[in-house]
C-alpha cells in the first residue's frame, strides 16, 4: 500500500557532501513525522533526523550544525542533506515515515521504511 524509496546515497570523501532523497507512494492519506535512521557496521540503529509534520526539526549531537532535514509535503518527500562528512557517518541510511493511509472509507496509521541507501565516507 505504501512504498518509501530512499536515493543519493555514495562514496564520497571527508569533507563532502551528500543528498538523500526518500519519495513516498501509494494510498496516502496523510504523512505525520519523517525521520532519517542510519545503521553504521557492527552498531545499533540510530535516529539522525526527524521532522515532524507542522514541527521544529531535531537532530541526534554527532550531526547537529552539518545535517539539515526537510520536507516536500506535496511531493511526499523527505531530504537529508549532508555536509562537512566524517568517516564516522558511514552507515545505511533508512528513510522511515509514520503514514496515514486510506483503505476503502477508512484510514489506518502505520510506520513505513525505506529499503536503506549506503553513505561511505573515506578518510
Amino acid at each position: 500500500q505504501v512504498q518509501l524509496v530512499e536515493s543519493g546515497g555514495g562514496l564520497v570523501q571527508a569533507g563532502g557532501s551528500l543528498r538523500l532523497s526518500c519519495a513516498a507512494s501509494g494510498s496516502i492519506f496523510s504523512i505525520n513525522a519523517m525521520s532519517w535512521y542510519r545503521r553504521a557496521p557492527g552498531k545499533r540503529r540510530e535516529l539522525v533526523a526527524a521532522i515532524p509534520s507542522g514541527r521544529s526539526a531535531t537532530y541526534t549531537d554527532s550531526v547537529k550544525g552539518r545535517f539539515t532535514i526537510s520536507r516536500d509535503n506535496a511531493k511526499n518527500m523527505v531530504y537529508l542533506q549532508m555536509n562537512s562528512l566524517k568517516p564516522e557517518d558511514t552507515a545505511d541510511y533508512y528513510c522511515n515515515a509514520d503514514i496515514t493511509v486510506r483503505i476503502l472509507t477508512t484510514t489506518l496509521k502505520g510506520d513505513y521504511w525505506g529499503q536503506g541507501t549506503q553513505v561511505t565516507v573515506s578518510s
